[in-house]
């Protein structure tokens, strides 16, 4: 079962549900995902269970970004080995800095995007059109509630400058915070239907004019911080009233001098969680301010 946030095909109006693949039933009372947030983990177990509205054919339904109202998206870095080498490769005059909060106890942790501004399923992802090289980061995603729990799973595309954020780590907002550069979706899987989140398989390809021009695959397993010590330095310092989502770090970075391009496809694929699937658009689409 997922939670969904979604638009039936040819309609304006926004409507939370669960869905089993075939089918979503809405979540009678719940206006939005921030809504369901603001509850404890066990009130929002029993909203989930006790779906009692409208049920319309998955087919008829088209999927919205999983994040909305106040609710935030975070991003922790340098939480796998590989994503380690990754910026210390892109960042010469600044690789210790990559090196020492990997085993440091403090994590890397930075705002992503307010709700409006991420891309859902199908979208469009983008890259700066003053940028050089830019990748995609795959990444497991929690949901976490008010009160700090993890409350559900979602995919996260961490898109990133490279060449940004590797002339200068203070450039970090500029390599990570623009438009489409936060995809989610497609959906959440709620957390007591995932035995375990340290072993799950993580799938990136990426498509160029038909053709694969590159993919890779890892687990979860690799990720050196919990989730919970994530979340924990997360909620320390700051409150989120309507939950917030948390990316928890890439281990799959195609290596340089490789760089999406206006048209490729990038999908994500997490064992037990879903598929993200988004386009790239080079640039800012003009005379755009909002993206459902």
């Amino acid at each position: 079962m997922n939670i969904v946030r979604y638009r039936i095909a040819g309609t304006l109006d926004v409507h939370i549900g669960v869905s089993d693949g075939d089918r979503v039933r809405e979540l009678s009372g719940v206006g939005s995902l921030a809504e369901l947030w603001a509850l404890r983990l066990d009130d929002i177990r029993t909203r989930v269970a006790d779906a009692r509205g409208d049920d319309v054919a998955f087919a008829d339904v088209d999927l919205l970004a999983p994040v909305d109202g106040r609710t935030e998206v975070w991003a922790a870095g340098v939480t796998y080995e590989t994503s380690r080498e990754a910026r210390v490769e892109e960042s010469e005059r600044a690789a210790t800095v990559y090196e020492l909060v990997y085993d440091a106890v403090r994590p890397e942790v930075f705002f992503k995007s307010v709700a409006w501004r991420v891309v859902g399923p199908g979208g469009q992802v983008g890259v700066r059109a003053d940028s050089t090289v830019d990748v995609p980061e795959p990444e497991l995603a929690v949901v976490v509630n008010r009160v700090g729990e993890i409350c559900g799973y979602t995919v996260c595309n961490d898109v990133s400058s490279r060449s940004i954020e590797g002339e200068n780590p203070l450039y970090l907002p500029q390599a990570k915070i623009y438009w489409g550069a936060c995809g989610i979706g497609p959906w959440i899987r709620p957390a007591w239907e995932v035995e375990d989140p340290y072993a799950l398989g993580i799938r990136l390809t990426i498509t160029r004019a038909d053709s694969v021009v590159w993919s890779g695959t890892a687990n979860t397993g690799q990720l050196r911080r919990k989730l919970d010590e994530l979340v924990e330095y997360l909620m320390r310092g700051d409150l989120h009233p309507d939950g917030v989502v948390l990316s928890t770090g890439t281990c799959l970075v195609p290596p340089a001098p490789f760089t999406l391009t206006d048209g490729d496809t990038v999908a994500i694929a997490i064992d037990e969680v879903g598929t993200l699937t988004n386009a790239v658009r080079r640039g800012r689409p003009q005379g755009q301010t909002e993206q459902a």
